[in-house]
């Protein structure tokens, strides 16, 4: 049998070849589409037993099959799994197309929501049914016939193009190595990364250093390496990434421009001024004006703090390091310098007390405080040996089971993100498992030892795990709701950065930290110099983000692609206008942004200070009760985890925290609050 159509347990991965997927997609949507038919033909009243269950039936097969695939291809990313994936994402997109635009289809859930059954249907159910309706519309139900084959064709074009983009960034990525032959180079660079390259030279059978552009390798140099002309060359290379200054071919320039102009159509078709106005439909905020107000106002307040934080460094750069013009190359080594003079640590030093084998079992722990669940080691078919398995039990009741693969590798696309495996509902024989995977690029372990994390990296792991909780932990019984289905896409980072905050708490980081040659735990006093550089550059650090969202809604809202204006020029007009550290001219950034080209935040990026609103606000209740907090955690995981996308995320926040949310949160822990609590910026 086809392992990928396989619906009785966990995904068979030890068995997924790449010619399964061809034949497990086709017999799939011949199915689906066989359905459709039939549910079309069928004359009786549409209900929810009748219509809604068995098209969600259908569609959850699809979705499993296609979603291991998707999975395999970020993952285990080769030749001839790309090759086929590449093959059947039209055929998948092409599918949920024609669904999106099916006018008779689009009547029988009218019919549904203006019938009697629907008032006694439970608000999960109706939730769906309003959320159908909404979506049908934005999938050109309504679109006349003439202009449907345009629709179709520009969503699979669409596809095609964002996996191009992600391809690219992959192997560009991947192209770009750089080999140190003599140790002097090396100066500043600890022990522990230059074994890390040392190994990764070994491999490649060379003899020296080899040093490559995945965040394990790259980051480190950049912070630590002496060798100023060593920093230029890799940030020019990483800077440049999938960009006219490599090979043509995965140049993704022309994508973008292709990208931007069927979004842009796409919107136009529909009715919408703009794409930004489209992706705004399905989230809290209303409008790319409110969203551009929103970066704007916060970008007034960080700003003085970003120009502060510039100055010192430039100051600290020339008396200190004796450079005396600041480069972008420069800034993550300056910047650790000066974190190490003001606050006498280093990041070096405090990633010595966070080995993997201790960050886990106390993140393991958190979950167990603040929700009373327990998480086990378990055994399940996994992609590597590096994948490993967990469940998560609740008095003895499997709540939810997820795979954790934490380590860089060629195989696998950059950053860190989680993704659903299998989502909870209810069928005939009980309630089904949800199941996640939660995916990093850390360094792997070296010299037989236990990897070792920076805290930047616990942060991280802690934010997948924010979205596994949130995927897991649901208590809804309806597919297109439960989770993170339905949640609105500006809400669904908040249990994600709400877990980050954890990664402060003493209490919490005692139990996750040994010293990886002494054994002691974190001391103290290093904890309170942590605590002292929590904000250190926040103000930089705050404006770098609102300059990426501000680029993105005014690429999505106000930028014409067809236009005299690049994309480039778009993006220095942004910088003009809230940026203090402006990149060299070489940089093109815009070439790998793969969150809005290829992974679904376009016009959306604004969601991660959107959503630190909400989850600043939501954790400031633990910091009056005391954190972590089973009490409050009790009633975060029933009033925002558990119900999923069952209501709306501003109904969520305020039965959890009794009231809309406010900012003074958020800029409290960003450090843009002055110490006496009033902000004095104007």
């Amino acid at each position: 049998m086809n392992p990928l159509l396989d619906f009785t347990g966990l995904p068979r991965f030890a068995e997924i070849k790449p010619e399964h997927v061809a034949p497990a997609v086709g017999q799939l949507l011949a199915e689906n589409r066989a359905l459709v038919a039939r549910l079309l033909a069928d004359g009786s009243a549409p209900a929810w037993d009748n219509f809604m269950q068995p098209l969600a039936d259908a569609n959850e097969r699809l979705t499993r099959a296609w979603g291991q695939v998707g999975h395999l291809n970020a993952v285990m990313n080769s030749e001839a799994l790309r090759e086929v994936y590449n093959a059947s994402l039209p055929k998948v997109t092409q599918y949920y197309a024609e669904l999106g635009q099916n006018l008779e289809l689009f009547n029988k859930v009218k019919a549904i929501r203006n019938g009697a059954e629907f008032a006694g249907l439970g608000a999960a159910r109706r939730k769906i049914i309003e959320n159908e309706l909404r979506d049908f519309r934005l999938g050109g139900a309504e679109l006349p016939e003439a202009d449907k084959a345009r629709f179709l064709a520009i969503q699979e074009e669409h596809s095609t193009l964002c996996s191009r983009f992600s391809d690219n960034v992959l192997d560009a990525t991947n192209a770009y190595t750089w080999l140190v032959t003599g140790e002097t180079e090396l100066s500043g660079i600890p022990a522990d990364e230059r074994q890390v390259a040392a190994e990764a030279a070994q491999a490649a059978a060379k003899t020296g250093w080899l040093f490559t552009l995945k965040a394990p390798s790259y980051l480190p140099l950049m912070q630590y390496a002496d060798n100023r002309a060593l920093r230029e060359r890799m940030y020019a290379a990483y800077s440049t990434r999938a960009s006219e200054m490599g090979k043509a071919e995965l140049d993704n320039t022309p994508l973008m421009q292709k990208i931007l102009k069927l979004r842009a159509e796409e919107a136009h078709m529909l009715g919408f001024a703009s794409f930004a106005e489209l992706s705004l439909a399905t989230k809290m905020a209303n409008t790319p004006q409110q969203v551009m107000d929103f970066l704007r106002e916060l970008a007034r307040r960080a700003r003085p703090y970003a120009e502060r934080d510039l100055a010192e460094l430039r100051e600290f750069a020339r008396s200190q390091l004796g450079i005396a013009d600041l480069r972008a190359w420069d800034v993550s080594y300056a910047s650790e310098h000066l974190r190490r003079q003001r606050y006498a640590f280093s990041e070096q030093e405090v990633k010595q007390f966070f080995p993997e084998d201790k960050v886990l079992p106390g993140m393991f722990k958190l979950v167990e405080t603040l929700y009373g669940l327990h998480v086990r080691p378990s055994s399940a078919p996994v992609w590597h040996e590096d994948a490993r398995f967990f469940d998560i039990i609740e008095g003895g009741r499997l709540v939810g089971q997820f795979y954790l693969d934490l380590y860089a590798r060629n195989s696998k696309r950059g950053g860190a993100w989680m993704d659903d495996a299998i989502t909870r509902r209810r069928i005939p024989s009980g309630i089904q498992t949800p199941v996640a995977y939660l995916n990093c690029n850390f360094a792997s372990p070296v010299g037989g030892k236990p990897a070792l994390f920076t805290h930047d990296e616990v942060i991280t792991l802690f934010h997948e795990f924010g979205h596994g909780l949130h995927h897991l932990l649901t208590e809804v019984d309806d597919l297109a709701v439960s989770g993170i289905n339905g949640v609105e896409w500006d809400a669904v980072e908040l249990p994600s950065q709400f877990m980050e905050n954890f990664c402060w708490e003493w209490e919490v980081l005692q139990d996750m930290t040994r010293h990886a040659g002494t054994g002691e735990k974190l001391p103290r006093a290093l904890f309170d110099k942590m605590l002292a550089a929590k904000n250190f550059q926040s103000g930089l650090q705050v404006l770098r983000q609102i300059e990426f969202s501000l680029f993105d809604m005014r690429l999505h809202c106000d930028f014409d692609p067809g236009g005299s204006k690049s994309v480039q020029r778009l993006l220095d007009e942004v910088r003009g206008e809230v940026a203090v550290l402006i990149p060299p001219a070489f940089n093109r950034f815009q070439n790998s942004f793969s969150h809005i080209f290829a992974g679904g935040y376009a016009a959306g990026y604004y969601s991660y200070k959107w959503a630190e609103v909400l989850s600043a606000d939501a954790y400031s209740l633990f910091e009056e009760n005391g954190a972590p907090n089973l009490t409050a955690g009790l009633r975060f995981r029933g009033e925002i985890l558990a119900v999923g996308g069952s209501r709306s995320a501003m109904q969520s926040f305020v039965a959890f925290r009794g009231r809309e949310p406010a900012i003074d949160a958020l800029l409290r822990h960003g450090g843009l609050l002055e110490e006496n609590g009033a902000d004095d910026l104007g």
